[in-house]
């Protein structure tokens, strides 16, 4: 079992940067794949980035490719995710999962474990 608390949303302008947080009880943290997801009003959760239990294999939406930056510290049991640029359709609120197959994954049904969100809104 796995509990995941986001942490770091908040209102920016466009253009500005701003980084997530996950920290995830547990000790097998390290064993666990971990994800970024979002989910704007009216629309579909959808993939953002994903990284492997190594964190030498990662994988991003082409939407935010070489803007946004999944990274993790195994020992501090924490994912992040850096947001540079940011544009108004990535307001959203942002969701981080995590799955026992250290490989990374894209689609919702390959993640177990969800936290509860955290609100990113990007104004113009």
């Amino acid at each position: 079992q796995v509990q995941l608390v986001e942490s770091g949303g908040g209102l920016v302008q466009a253009g500005d940067s701003l980084r997530v947080s996950c920290a995830a009880s547990g000790r097998t943290f390290s064993t666990y794949a971990m994800g970024w997801f979002r989910q704007a009003p009216g629309k579909e959760r959808e993939f953002v980035a994903g990284i492997s239990r190594s964190g030498s294999a990662t994988l991003y939406a082409d939407s935010v490719k070489g803007r946004f930056t999944i990274s993790r510290a195994n020992a501090q049991n924490t994912v992040y995710l850096q947001m540079n640029s940011l544009k108004p359709e990535d307001t959203a609120v942002y969701y981080c999962a995590a799955r026992p197959i250290g490989t990374v994954a894209t689609r919702l049904a390959e993640y177990d474990y969800w936290g509860q969100g955290t609100q990113v809104t990007v104004s113009s």
